[in-house]
């Protein structure tokens, strides 16, 4: 009882601190807009409409504006020095299979689940208004906090999938793809999209206390799962000052050697396991052939 105490009294100093801190910074700009603009959206559109249509229009649109910046690369010479795997480009015809199937899986098997939003939020009293939202710093402890839940998830289930007697069956699908492309991150069997896909839903199912960390939740997922899968290894890229974060070279390793780096996102479960000691054993290869071509080079 002590300790949960003691725990209790952390958090909340650490967000009485936070908010201390926010209240002494200059007001977001953006602020009132979006204010405006989420009262505008209450005022007109009914609670079912916002959680479902709503909800899959977040999803549609994050998914393929977050995958534009792959999309454009592949036809920029400058940015294949950042390509991680050059001698597998994407094709047109590997693209469109792509589309294909993400277009059967989010409106055949997704859109399903995301009418059940509504529902979700009535049960448990979940509100959409604007007083009752939390502030930005919660809204991403709280994203942060469903990003660890869904990596423990991903990492056994996805270790599972890779079992010998079911990989045939699920995973294969997504792993068609050797070298792997944003638009791809989806990409997967029907039952993997409701295998894997249950991990989103724990953390929403323990955290949510507003429909915006749906969104928000769905906005950083989307972020991070197209990121390792978009092939480029980009210099300055935000999500690297994560700890323990995987990124591209993790999850590509993991395309293209089939075994190991499980993870979703961080790479604690790996280490720990030992399963990401092929990837190591791959980087310090190709960091030592790195410096014998520099050698040369001199």
């Amino acid at each position: 009882m002590m300790a949960t105490n003691n725990s209790t009294g952390i958090l909340t100093s650490a967000y009485l601190a936070v908010e201390y801190v926010d209240s002494f910074l200059p007001q977001n700009p953006l602020q009132q807009p979006f204010k405006n603009a989420w009262i505008s959206m209450l005022n007109n559109y009914t609670k079912f409409q916002i959680a479902t249509w709503g909800s899959l229009l977040v999803h549609e649109l994050a998914y393929f504006l977050i995958c534009l910046p792959g999309f454009v690369f592949q036809f920029i010479p400058y940015m294949q020095k950042y390509k991680i795997q050059k001698d597998r480009p994407e094709t047109w015809e590997m693209q469109w299979k792509c589309f294909r199937k993400l277009m059967f899986n989010h409106f055949c098997i997704q859109l399903p689940l995301i009418c059940g939003t509504y529902y979700f939020t009535e049960y448990f009293n979940i509100p959409y208004d604007w007083e009752h939202m939390p502030r930005w710093f919660v809204i991403l402890a709280q994203c942060y906090g469903c990003a660890v839940i869904e990596d423990t998830w991903h990492y056994f289930l996805h270790r599972l999938l890779h079992h010998k007697r079911v990989y045939k069956y699920i995973h294969k699908v997504h792993h068609e793809f050797v070298a792997p492309f944003g638009m791809q991150a989806e990409y997967a069997h029907p039952l993997e999209t409701l295998i894997l896909g249950a991990g989103f839903f724990i953390g929403i199912a323990l955290f949510c206390n507003h429909l915006i960390l749906l969104w928000a939740w769905v906005i950083c997922r989307l972020l991070e799962t197209i990121d390792v899968h978009s092939g480029y290894d980009m210099p300055l890229n935000p999500l690297h000052l994560l700890p323990f974060y995987g990124g591209a070279r993790f999850h590509d390793f993991h395309h293209m050697n089939f075994v190991g780096n499980y993870s979703s996102t961080f790479t604690w479960w790996d280490k720990i396991f030992g399963t990401d000691s092929q990837f190591q054993s791959y980087v310090e290869k190709v960091n030592k052939q790195k410096q014998v071509m520099e050698k040369k080079t001199k």
